[in-house]
């Protein structure tokens, strides 16, 4: 085979219907919904068209389980408009495609989601077929998000265990996609995927999960040096060479070989952020585009930042990134964050 080229997403591919509100209501009231916009969304859907949008002629494949409704049909669409190839994308007839609300608070750039799994409750590990892809590596997701992966499978912890296994015998490197969930249920589902690594891109609770430690502070401010020692922990659970963590004042990513580094955000003014919906996705996918260019880890982080704050001008996951070049100019425009790793 000649060498591998590109990414193959896959996992959870579903529609969000991003909806803005000026400020999380009480329960037992009526509240108005400014906006409602319909895109993509999901760890495999994002990662795919951020890729896309970031360098249209890079290799980007879609592997996972759609209904076969309008939804589905809909993700069709966006996948060939950005010239994202579909052919392991299947749509499982008579039922739905995976679905989100996710609520934008106008306010604060906040969000929270509530998900309907549909034909994606029942996808399973032989849902992934790695036999005819020549991508060069896989982004994985989302543990927690599918009923079928994330119980035991023919002696793996999980489904999720037993794709990455396939991966690496197919050739692939991998990257795992997480939910911010309970804490317990993602070490849970989150542990036993990590000897089956190439690297780990999540948040600082996601990181803190895994490893057991607290990253946040009393005030809900994250804790740079912990977010470091809580990588670490990781480190020693998995295979990866290395690990990132991002949250809104900047990212950390530790290495196998002790290396650390750590860089701010981009200092996006309050004025220009529409919502954070796929911003994590958006620095993940920053962070994969460069790794697959074999560029040094500080540019893959850079570049992680600005297309973070890129998505983060528009409400939906995706539609708000642009081109490398674009990306790295609105980092330049604004600036980065100063970021201390403390003790």
């Amino acid at each position: 085979m000649s060498e591998r080229r590109g990414v193959l997403s896959a996992g959870t591919w579903c529609v969000d219907f991003n909806k803005s509100i000026a400020r999380w209501p009480d329960e037992d009231t009526s509240n108005e919904v400014l906006a409602i916009d319909r895109q993509n969304g999901g760890s495999g859907s994002n990662m795919a068209f951020d890729l896309k949008r970031l360098d249209p002629e890079l290799p980007v494949e879609a592997m996972g389980l759609v209904g076969d409704d309008d939804l589905g049909r809909f993700l069709f669409q966006e996948c060939d408009a950005l010239g994202v190839d579909r052919t392991a994308l299947r749509a499982a007839p008579g039922g739905a495609t995976m679905s989100v609300d996710a609520f934008n608070v106008a306010a604060n750039g906040r969000r929270t989601h509530f998900f309907h799994q549909g034909v994606a409750a029942a996808m399973t590990p032989d849902d992934f077929d790695f036999s005819f892809t020549a991508a060069k590596i896989l982004h994985l997701g989302l543990p927690g998000a599918h009923k079928a992966m994330d119980l035991p499978w023919r002696g793996d912890a999980n489904g999720w265990v037993a794709v990455l296994r396939k991966a690496r015998a197919a050739g692939l490197s991998a990257n795992l996609e997480l939910m911010t969930t309970r804490a317990e249920r993602l070490a849970e589902l989150g542990r036993p995927c990590l000897p089956h690594l190439d690297c780990l891109i999540v948040n600082d609770y996601e990181i803190g999960a895994l490893a057991g430690r607290e990253t946040r502070r009393r005030d809900g401010s994250t804790d740079p040096a912990a977010v470091v020692r809580a990588i670490e922990d990781v480190l020693a659970l998995g295979s990866m060479r290395w690990a990132a963590a991002h949250f809104p004042e900047g990212g950390v990513v530790v290495g196998r070989d002790g290396s650390r580094l750590a860089l701010g955000s981009v200092a996006l003014p309050a004025s220009a952020i529409v919502g954070a919906n796929g911003a994590g996705d958006a620095f993940a996918a920053g962070i994969l585009y460069g790794l697959h260019e074999q560029w040094p880890m500080v540019e893959c982080l850079e570049l992680g930042h600005a297309c973070a704050a890129a998505s983060m001008r528009a409400v939906s996951t995706t539609t708000g990134v642009g081109t490398v070049g674009e990306c790295r100019a609105l980092a330049k425009q604004w600036g980065l964050r100063p970021l201390a790793l403390g003790n």
